[in-house]
């Protein structure tokens, strides 16, 4: 039988991530190319005891359908955590729960856009949010940023202005995926101003905010949205663990409701037993000591791959600094082949994944490759880190 696949999915890229993945069946490789939370920070003690809890005492509760929206006493408990820090849920707004935040993304494109709509980007970006926006029919415009985190507000604001006006503007405020920066306040204000001035709204992917340890915390876009501009993704994926697919979409009711009819012909609901396990966390455990330990385990370990990439790495390649998240932007030298550098490295068992797989602008220059640090372990970021500072001065001195 031959498929004749459709326009849409012909121009998809399959994740480069997720192809590297496959090779990880050889447990001889170092891979710093996933985006994987540390297993370690799995709270499989309480995932354990409330499953067996709900199965022995309430079984048809997680084994039947359940509602669109969500677990209504997860939608409240979802809520008061993600207003714990800062009050990024509204009287006006409402909340849906999703399998992941990459169904938000979707819902957002399939909710907002037609064929040959605009979706601005940040020059670099997750790809799974490129992908989805593509499948849609999706145009991708890109916004440039700098080490510090700060959008082009000057550049943004001709998309913004332009006679094809955007359906919406993607961004990850913190600790971007994939380079790692954390947009600064100031900025934040300023993209928030000139989605409202324009009518342009913001989709603000947030999936690593509770995993800062270094600096102060920086208030989300959506706090400051008293317009309903700003459509919040968050996650319980990187402070549970990703195997339960459980997200949540704050934004206005206008657009949920959208969302809710979207993922009534996707996937009617997310999966409700975990769910359940979800609520029982938030409400019944002391997420304030949960997510300090997760910080304490991530702080270790980009602290570890830092000081070995400042002992190993050539002295013409730069990197930034996290200050949270999973990730390192690492930038080569003008002229250096990036690419053969990445295929070099995978002969040695290490995976990298290259900066052009996240690049909005297929046709984009880019020097740089991104490195996480919370799925190795400490004894894999010493040994790939030095085969790696091995081959930056190989290739740069």
């Amino acid at each position: 039988m031959k498929f004749e696949f459709s326009d849409k999915i012909k121009g998809l890229k399959p994740s480069v991530i997720r192809e590297i993945l496959k090779n990880m069946a050889d447990p001889t490789i170092i891979s710093f190319a996933g985006g994987s939370p540390a297993v370690e920070s799995f709270p499989i003690e309480a995932i354990s005891r409330y499953s067996n809890e709900l199965l022995s005492k309430e079984p048809l509760s997680v084994l039947q359908y359940s509602i669109t929206e969500g677990y209504p006493p997860l939608r409240e408990s979802a809520a008061e955590f993600a207003n714990s820090t800062w009050v990024i849920k509204k009287e006006t707004d409402d909340l849906i729960i999703t399998s992941g935040s990459q169904q938000i993304l979707d819902f957002t494109a399939k909710c907002l856009c037609n064929e040959g709509d605009l979706v601005v980007s940040e020059e670099f970006a997750f790809l799974g949010a490129l992908n989805a926006f593509k499948s849609y029919g999706a145009k991708l415009v890109s916004v440039t940023n700098d080490a510090t985190g700060s959008v082009d507000i000057t550049m943004l604001e001709q998309i913004f202005s332009a006679e094809q006006k955007p359906k919406f503007f993607y961004v990850i405020p913190n600790f971007q995926n994939p380079t790692g920066r954390t947009m600064p306040l100031e900025k934040r204000k300023a993209v928030y101003e000139l989605s409202v001035k324009y009518g342009v709204p913001i989709l603000e992917d947030d999936p690593y905010g509770q995993i800062r340890f270094n600096g102060q915390d920086v208030p989300p876009i959506k706090t400051f949205d008293t317009e309903g501009a700003v459509i919040y993704a968050g996650s319980l994926s990187k402070i549970m663990c990703p195997g339960f697919r459980v997200a949540y979409a704050i934004g206005a009711k206008e657009i949920l409701s959208q969302m809710v009819i979207a993922k009534q012909g996707c996937d009617v609901h997310s999966n409700i037993w975990a769910q359940r396990v979800c609520h029982e966390i938030l409400t019944k455990e002391d997420m304030v000591k949960h997510i300090s330990k997760l910080q304490v385990i991530y702080k270790q370990k980009s602290d570890l791959m830092v000081s070995e990439m400042e002992k190993c790495f050539s002295d013409k390649v730069t990197y930034d600094k996290p200050d949270g998240g999973m990730f390192i932007w690492v930038t080569m030298p003008k002229g250096v082949d990036v690419l053969a550098f990445i295929q070099e490295a995978m002969t040695q068992k290490v995976a990298l994944v290259p900066g052009v797989a996240f690049a909005t602008d297929e046709n984009v220059a880019c020097q740089s490759f991104r490195m996480n640090f919370s799925t190795p372990s400490n004894e894999n970021i010493v040994k790939g880190v030095g085969i790696l500072g091995e081959l930056t001065k190989k290739y740069c001195d």
